[in-house]
C-alpha cells in the first residue's frame, strides 16, 4: 500500500506561513535536518504525473535499490519549494528551470536541479472550437498568471501564429509584449491550476500539462496547439536544497527516475502527453 500524503490548500497555506517563520529562525536547525540521511527521503510532488511516477518508483524499484521513499503530494507551485528550503521535505519534483530561476530570485531560496526526467507539453484547449483558426475575433483566452508560465503560454501562441510577440521577449513576457494580435484576443490571467476549470467560461485556455491530465484532457489528442518537445527548456526535474545534491538517497532516486523502467512507464501510461527527457 502506498503511503502517499495528500495536502489540502489549507495545509499548504499553513506550510507557507511556517516557512516564513522558519526563515526568521535558527538556520542551524534546518541545516541539521537536511544533513540527516538516515531516514526516508521525503519528496514533494504535484499529483500528476510527478507523484504517479514517484509512486511507480516506490512500488517497483526503490526497495531493490535500498531506497526508503515517501511521496507528499502538493497542489500548488509554491509550497514544494518552500518545504524543500526549510527542510520539511528532502527534495521536490514538479518544476522546470525557468520557473525555478524566477522562484529563487523572488524568494531568496536555494533550490537546485538534480536530474531532468520529463516534459509536459503546454497546450491550448477549448470546449467551444475545434481548431485555433476557429477562434473568433475578441475571443477570451485564459493563461496562467505566474510570470514564467504566462510567458510560456504567450510563446506557445506566438509559435503557432495566433499572436506575435515583440522581438527579444524572454521568460517574463506579458500580454503587454504582444506586437500583433490580429484576432484582438483578450487574455484572462488565472492561477495555473484554475485554467482547465475555466474552459466553460472562456473561449480557450492555455493549460500546463499536469493540470490538463488531472482534468482528463489528453495533451496529445485534445490540444488545439501543443508545445514542441524539441529543444524545450521546460523539462521537469528532481530538485533539492543546494548542498544536498550528494545525499546518497537523492543519488539513488535520480538513477531510478532516469532508468529504462521509468521511461517505459511514462511512455505506456501517458501515450505522448508526458515525454521522457532522458
Amino acid at each position: 500500500m502506498r503511503n502517499t500524503v495528500k495536502l489540502t490548500t489549507a495545509v499548504l497555506a499553513a506550510g507557507a506561513l511556517t516557512f516564513g517563520l522558519t526563515a526568521c529562525g535558527s538556520e542551524d536547525s534546518s541545516s541539521a535536518a537536511s544533513s540527516d540521511t538516515s531516514g526516508p527521503l521525503v519528496v514533494a510532488a504535484s499529483p500528476v504525473p510527478h507523484a504517479e511516477i514517484l509512486n511507480y518508483v516506490k512500488d517497483n524499484l526503490a526497495k531493490k535499490a535500498g531506497l526508503d521513499l515517501e511521496v507528499k503530494e502538493f497542489t500548488d507551485y509554491v509550497t514544494p519549494n518552500t518545504a524543500t528550503e526549510d527542510g520539511s521535505v528532502g527534495a521536490n519534483y514538479f518544476q522546470n528551470q525557468p520557473y525555478l530561476d524566477d522562484f529563487n530570485k523572488k524568494n531568496g531560496t536555494h533550490i537546485v536541479p538534480v536530474v531532468t526526467v520529463h516534459l509536459e507539453p503546454l497546450g491550448l484547449y477549448s470546449n467551444k472550437v475545434k481548431s485555433a483558426d476557429a477562434l473568433k475575433s475578441g475571443a477570451t483566452i485564459a493563461v496562467p498568471n505566474d510570470n514564467v508560465n504566462e510567458a510560456r503560454a504567450l510563446k506557445l501562441l506566438d509559435a503557432n501564429g495566433i499572436i506575435t510577440l515583440k522581438d527579444g521577449v524572454g521568460n517574463d513576457a506579458t500580454p503587454a509584449d504582444i506586437a500583433k494580435n490580429p484576432k484582438k484576443l483578450e487574455f484572462k490571467e488565472l492561477e495555473a491550476a484554475q485554467t482547465p476549470r475555466s474552459l466553460d467560461d472562456v473561449d480557450a485556455a492555455v493549460v500546463n500539462g499536469n493540470y490538463a491530465i488531472e482534468a482528463d484532457l489528453s495533451p496529445a489528442k485534445d490540444a488545439l496547439v501543443l508545445e514542441s518537445a524539441k529543444d524545450n527548456p521546460y523539462g521537469n526535474f528532481l530538485a533539492v536544497k543546494e548542498g544536498d545534491e550528494d545525499d546518497p538517497r537523492v543519488k539513488k532516486l535520480a538513477e531510478l527516475l532516469t532508468s529504462a523502467e521509468v521511461k517505459k512507464f511514462i511512455e505506456d501510461k501517458y501515450e505522448g502527453s508526458v515525454i521522457a527527457s532522458f
